[in-house]
């Protein structure tokens, strides 16, 4: 029997049946396009991610469900949980916002993007997304009580995340607005990501949220980091929230008081709170004018030391607004900088299709998100290539003065090639021939693939800018793809990494670093830690830059064929013989374990070298590659 046409009430409230079909169209704002899903909550939840030109990395629900951080899921601003958790958790995690309306002596209670009063009000729930993908708005238009309500989510390196509120009287009538809005589920600093999956109660019991009362900061921390051990752990650095352009009648560093709120009663500053989840909340006041609009900020950081707090006080106590300006700029300084990030890999296209335009875009910039984009164009920076060598070859790192005596102190790699050519040193060439100076690279992990556990490794301890790239071996060359079009030259480094990581069996490892590689170690009791070996169906991508340089390189690679400065990567898998293979064809490779141990202390005390495959002479083996090919091909 279908309920369809039934009209239903709760108590003496007739439910508003939601209206409107799900549409998407390209729309300006502030002068820059964004696309528009007008009626989102019609559409199944979906999962999307905030990108950065920085080290932040935020993955959001429709819903409004919101796991952020910065580096990886050990930094997080909001817990790091699998997409459906996130997706569900909206009402607990993330931004909330209720407000009290009071227009013609009546007061209404209206908390956008919940589901607690669903069909109590005509609602329209729009979400709308920069072509760049640094900006996020969340959209909840109020027919019945002629009011708009959006959030964004924005990124700044210097300050974090920054959250920005806006309401909107669509009426000529003024009204009077109590807000309580802010965002709850914030992880003070020190969780790591497994101890908030396994044991995220215990966690509550070590957590603190101070106010900082002169400038309104919300400080979070853990008393202690988590440990078993009868030693001292503090846990010296804190997360951070304040906010700019309300008038706080109240602070609250938790949500037990938002049902308070939500009752209709009073609530008071909190100031000093223990074992409670952390949140950031400004209670305030203010009249909202007929056709007018009032906006405010979040701003919430993590890794905070004591420094930066008393730095912060002290900026907002001299003057706020100019401190919001600051934010502002770096916010479109962050916003440039990724628009240059992904021009220079020749994302930027204008034809007649905007839309065609958007999406070359977005697919260049998540390529370069998963396979790097090279820090400075054809350049190499000396000092980079010799930490390159620190991590690979210790021997060499050893000889570096009297080895790179004549190399300057910034070449191209056409001539730092040309340099080790001359050297005689067949470990110098090749790993000259590998070496790529990328950035921005990070294992494509998202709360969908729990499997992947990404970094995005920018910046050293001391704040200069580090190279890196990283990510599993099809991640890593499906995306270096396109970007060898940009970067011809590098075409042949990236053919030599493919050869000089596959091992004599002619198959890849798992990953691939900046450092070298990776296999996966067997672990019985990790669905996901289990060997991970191939072959043929890899080859597509090597055949795939194998032509660019034919294309870009005519008679290079014929040169390379009888080049003696391949190697093979010693993987400590071994492959059962084939009468073995016919007998259980679901079990033909075993996991040499001593090997593994082996290799693990030779790359202490050698470098990633050592884990290459060496002769009977205990020196690496070097052949041509001619034969690395035929090894792929039998």
């Amino acid at each position: 029997m279908s309920n369809a046409g039934k009209v239903l009430t709760i108590g003496n409230a007739t439910l508003v049946p939601a209206t409107g079909g799900v549409s998407g169209k390209v729309t300006e704002i502030e002068g820059q396009p964004f696309y528009c899903i007008e009626n989102v909550d019609a559409m199944p939840p979906f999962f999307i991610s905030l990108v950065s030109s920085s080290d932040h990395w935020m993955f959001i629900a429709s819903t409004g469900g919101v796991t952020a951080g910065r580096v990886n899921a050990n930094f997080a601003l909001f817990p790091y949980a699998s997409d459906d958790k996130v997706t569900e958790n909206y009402e607990i995690c993330g931004s909330k916002t209720i407000f009290h309306i009071t227009k013609h002596d009546k007061t209404s209670l209206w908390e956008p993007f919940s589901q607690r009063y669903g069909g109590l009000y005509l609602l329209t729930r729009n979400l709308y997304k920069n072509i760049a993908g640094t900006h996020l708005i969340f959209e909840e238009i109020n027919h019945d009580l002629a009011l708009v309500f959006r959030y964004a989510w924005r990124t700044s390196e210097i300050f974090g995340f920054v959250r920005t509120v806006e309401i909107e009287n669509l009426d000529g009538e003024p009204v009077q607005v109590e807000v309580l809005d802010g965002a709850q589920y914030i992880q003070p600093f020190g969780i790591l990501s497994q101890s908030q999956i396994q044991t995220s109660n215990l966690l509550n019991a070590y957590k603190r949220n101070e106010l900082e009362s002169e400038a309104g900061i919300g400080i979070y921390t853990l008393s202690s980091t988590l440990s078993d051990m009868p030693e001292p752990n503090e846990s010296l650095r804190a997360t951070i929230a304040w906010q700019h352009g309300l008038t706080p009648k109240a602070i609250l560093l938790s949500s037990v008081q938002v049902d308070v709120f939500r009752q209709g009663e009073a609530v008071s500053t909190e100031e000093d709170l223990r074992a409670q989840r952390g949140a950031y909340f400004v209670n305030s006041e203010f009249t909202l004018p007929g056709n007018q609009r009032k906006e405010w900020h979040q701003v919430m950081d993590v890794n905070q030391e004591i420094t930066a707090v008393i730095a912060l006080r002290e900026a907002l106590k001299a003057d706020a607004g100019a401190l919001w300006q600051r934010v502002a700029d770096d916010i479109a300084a962050g916003e440039k900088k990724l628009v240059e990030l992904v021009a220079s890999s020749d994302g930027l296209q204008c034809t007649g299709d905007s839309m065609v335009n958007s999406h070359h875009f977005a697919n260049t910039l998540f390529n370069i998100m998963r396979g790097g984009i090279f820090d400075d164009q054809y350049f190499v920076d000396k000092a980079y290539f010799i930490d390159y060598l620190k991590l690979h070859n210790l021997s060499l790192f050893d000889q570096r003065d009297s080895l790179l005596a004549g190399l300057p102190e910034k070449c191209t790699i056409g001539e730092l090639i040309a340099f080790a050519e001359q050297s005689q040193s067949p470990a110098l060439l090749r790993l000259a021939y590998e070496y790529l100076p990328l950035t921005f690279s990070r294992r494509h992990g998202d709360p969908s693939r729990p499997w992947n556990q990404f970094s995005i490794n920018l910046k050293n301890p001391d704040g200069s800018r580090k190279l890196d790239y990283q990510g599993n071996w099809r991640d890593i060359f499906q995306n270096w793809e396109p970007l060898a079009a940009s970067y011809p030259e590098f075409i042949e480094n990236m053919i030599c990494k493919f050869l000089n990581t596959t091992s004599g069996d002619g198959y890849n490892p798992y990953r691939l670093t900046y450092d070298g590689f990776e296999w996966e170690v067997p672990d019985p009791h990790d669905p996901w830690g289990n060997i991970g070996y191939w072959g043929d169906h890899q080859i597509i991508y090597l055949q795939k830059l194998l032509e660019l340089s034919g294309q870009y390189h005519p008679g290079t690679l014929s040169e390379f064929l009888g080049k003696r400065m391949f190697v093979y990567a010693n993987i400590p898998y071994r492959l059962r013989s084939f009468a073995q293979m016919l007998e259980d064809w679901y079990d033909t490779i075993d996991f040499d374990r001593a090997l593994n141990n082996a290799i693990a202390d030779k790359v202490k005390q050698a470098g990633t070298d050592g884990k290459l495959l060496t002769g009977v002479d205990g020196e690496i083996l070097t052949v041509t590659m001619a034969e690395k090919l035929f090894s792929l091909l039998l």
